[in-house]
């Protein structure tokens, strides 16, 4: 800060009260890159170590276990037979089973 006859003259570091370095920008920068790094090892590295069983729970993991096997999820009984003996007819094209 200086004076010049009645004006005075203040710097810019002195009017803002700190230092116009960029620090802040740096740490906030690291600090993005490292959640990032770190986020990813913790995704990546259990997906690596993924064995057979935990395939398994993923949606891949079902369409391939179902590619090559039989798919008995919803038949309950033998087509036209009906579970409990009860006579099977069809009305309007659409099977019916008696009970």
């Amino acid at each position: 800060m200086y004076k010049e006859g009645d004006e005075v003259h203040i710097d810019e570091e002195e009017v803002s009260g700190g230092s116009k370095e960029g620090v802040v920008r740096w740490v906030l920068a690291g600090g993005l890159i490292l959640a990032v790094l770190l986020m990813s090892i913790v995704w990546i590295i259990p997906a690596m170590t993924q064995g057979d069983i935990e395939e398994e729970a993923t949606v891949s993991g079902e369409i391939s276990s179902m590619e090559g096997g039989d798919s008995t999820d919803s038949i309950v009984g033998i087509d036209g037979e009906p579970d409990d003996g009860g006579e099977v007819t069809q009305e309007d094209g659409i099977e019916v089973i008696e009970n």
